[in-house]
């Protein structure tokens, strides 16, 4: 069974820092490009970042750039975001979506989200 699940979110204050984790199952995850996306209340998905299937690329939402660092640890079938200097625009739920690289039509899951909170 396919599966991507979530974790590491939760209430933050502005400036504290969190890291999310999402746990891969059920596919070859190597073979995989990761990305983070989040939702705010009222506002369309976006892109966060993302992370080619070995690991050798990122890129990163402009909004995000030198504060979040996406790795992943293709043994451990997980992707992580390190998310450091927050603020609350960075208030969202959190998803990662897994992309089969080279595949048309594409070929994604995703998991259903784990929810980030920055307030004093």
């Amino acid at each position: 069974q396919v599966q991507l699940v979530e974790s590491g979110g939760g209430l933050v204050q502005p400036g504290g820092s969190l890291r999310l984790s999402c746990a891969a199952s059920g596919f070859s995850f190597s073979s995989y490009v990761v990305s983070w996306y989040r939702q705010a209340p009222g506002k369309e998905r976006e892109l966060v970042a993302g992370i080619t299937s070995f690991g050798g690329g990122t890129n990163y939402a402009d909004s995000v750039k030198g504060r979040f660092t996406i790795s992943r640890d293709n043994a451990e079938k997980t992707v992580y975001l390190q998310m450091n200097s927050l603020k609350p625009e960075d208030t969202a739920v959190y998803y990662c979506k897994a992309r089969l690289r080279g595949a048309i039509p594409y070929v994604d899951y995703w998991g259903k989200g784990t929810l980030v909170t920055v307030s004093s």
